[in-house]
Formats: structure tokens, sequence, C-alpha cells
């Protein structure tokens, strides 16, 4: 079949000038000068014998034959990038490196990785754990990473980050938020003395995950007390981990009650590793979210992840209903 199309050069300056309604903006999105637009767009009109844009004073609007084809154009010129990419990387193998924060990457990613390696063989995944995907805006930028990832100019690049959302120059999306339960070993639940109720908590060892203290002012157990309405308890008191692995092993080994967020310890909880005594849950401003770098999301590696990545989040918005105890 014969297909007689404009020049490609004039598609791609109709599609940047009706996206920005500007020549001069498509004119520095294509690094042609204005002029050049206007001149591409004028052969095109021609080309097709229709008006495509309606030239105002201070203003450039789309004609209904321009409005028309401007979505079918957009998709054409996606297809042909995406043709081009597959053709370059069409029996290679790409490297997508993933930064992450430590206790996500461990009790979360990896024992869900198997199904991202058979359904993309082709793309090596390097998981790098790292404390500065915890927190605010101070530290999201790719000059953060330089330390811990060493890229290849092949290389892509994509960022789990537990924050507020606010990331300039990424890509972002929302995974899941989350909320904090009381997790420990069940041999707490029948101990000396025994957790039963609320209340009992007081006699127990409190442990402190600072990733979590760390996101707002004061204590995250004082937060759970309040709900719980237990009154005259030192929420100071107990170990204080850096890390929340090490909050988690703690728990796991019976040293005392610690705060988690429950997708991060689902695993043991069905296997009953940990037991969650009470549906007291403490709700956080921060979430999980997926930073993409703006100049990497083209990537088909990126792609693939991120449609894998937020398939496997949907179920994971936090819930309330958590075990009972005994």
């Amino acid at each position: 079949m014969t297909f007689r199309l404009p020049p490609l050069n004039a598609l791609r300056a109709f599609e940047a000038a009706a996206r920005h309604l500007s020549f001069k903006h498509a004119a520095q999105e294509l690094s042609v000068t204005p002029t050049a637009i206007s001149h591409q767009i004028k052969l095109l009109e021609q080309a097709l014998n229709l008006q495509l844009f309606t030239r105002l004073t201070r203003a450039l609007e789309l004609t209904p034959q321009g409005l028309a084809m401007l979505p079918k154009v957009r998709e054409g010129l996606n297809c042909f990038a995406a043709a081009v990419e597959s053709a370059r990387t069409q029996g290679n193998t790409e490297r997508l490196v993933v930064v992450m924060p430590p206790s996500f990457a461990t009790r979360w990613l990896v024992p869900r990785l198997r199904s991202f390696a058979l359904a993309h063989p082709d793309i090596h995944l390097h998981v790098i754990r790292s404390n500065k995907t915890i927190g605010g805006t101070q530290t999201a930028s790719l000059i953060s990473f330089e330390d811990e990832v060493q890229l290849q100019p092949e290389d892509a690049l994509v960022v789990i980050r537990f924050g507020d959302g606010d990331y300039p120059g990424f890509q972002v999306e929302r995974m899941f938020g989350a909320d904090y339960i009381a997790v420990c070993s069940p041999k707490l639940l029948t101990g000396e003395p025994a957790l039963r109720v609320p209340d009992d908590m007081r006699h127990q060892v409190l442990l402190h995950d600072e990733t979590i203290t760390s996101m707002r002012t004061g204590s995250a157990w004082d937060e759970w007390f309040k709900q719980a309405g237990v009154k005259g308890v030192d929420t100071q008191a107990g170990p204080h981990f850096s890390d929340s692995g090490m909050a988690y092993v703690a728990a796991l080994d019976g040293l005392g009650v610690a705060l988690a967020f429950k997708p991060l310890v689902a695993s043991a909880l069905a296997q009953g590793r940990l037991v969650a005594p009470f549906d007291i849950a403490v709700s956080q401003s921060y979430a999980y979210f997926l930073l993409v770098p703006e100049v990497w999301t083209h990537r088909p590696a990126v792609q693939a992840f991120r449609s894998w990545l937020l398939t496997q989040a949907l179920d994971q918005e936090p819930t309330h209903e958590q075990a009972p105890a005994g």
C-alpha cells in the first residue's frame, strides 16, 4: 500500500504549534525559528488544502479541521518514536536502575519481582536501597543519587520515594498512602504482662522507627496512644532505630511493639510471625510515589516497569481491618 503523507517536519511543526498554540514556543521546542515553523505550517496547509490555524492578532487557534487532525497526528508521531526506539533496542538488554527506601525494597518490592523478571527477561533491573528516598523535596534530584548510582549512557533510572509528592523535574505518580499499625511477636499476647487491651501497652517496650517520627512533629506513638485513649505513657521510652528494618527485626524477636506500614509486614502477618493486636492506625501525610526523570519517560524499560509497578500497587491502599488480639 502506498501512503501519500505530508513531510514529517511539517507534521512535527503542526503538533508542537497546536499543543502550545504558539509558533514561538513550538520553535523553541524544536530548536528552529518561528519563521521556520510558520513556513512548515503553510506547506502542510497547502498540501492538505485545509486551513489548520486561525491566526489572530495576539493568539493562535485551531480550526475545526486542525482540532480533528491533532490527536491522530500526535498518535502517529508517538508510534514513529516508539518504532525507532524499538529498532534501536531490538535484541539488546536494557539496564534499569531503581532507587528506593531500604524497607520498601526488602519487604515489598523484592517478593514481587519474579513476575516482572518473567515478563521482561530483556530488562536488567538493578535495585539500590537509599535513605535519600525518604523525605520531602530537598534531595529530590538526580544529583543527589550520584554517589550511589553509577549510570552508563544507555541506562535509565527511576526512583520510588516516600514523601510529599512535590518533585519538580520528575513525572510523579502516587502509588499508595501509608497507615501505621502496632505489630509485635505473638508471644507478647500471652506473655507477662499479657497484651490484650490497648491499656496493656503501657507495660510494653515501645520500638521507635525514626523514619516515621521524622515525618511530623512529636512522636508517632503519641498519636497512636491518643487514638487508643490511653494516657500517662512515656512515648519516648524504648530503643530508637534509624532504619525501619532494625525495628522490624526487633519486633520479630519479641523485644517490644513497633509501628509498621501494613503492606511492608503483610507477609509476616499472614505467616503469623507478627500480629497486629489492635484496630488502631496512625495516618501519615506522606505516601509512596514513583518518580521518573522527564528525560527517560519514553524509554521502553521505564514504561514496562512503570506499568508493572502501578498494577502491583493497586490493592495496597491502607485499610483499617487489622487482626484482633488472640
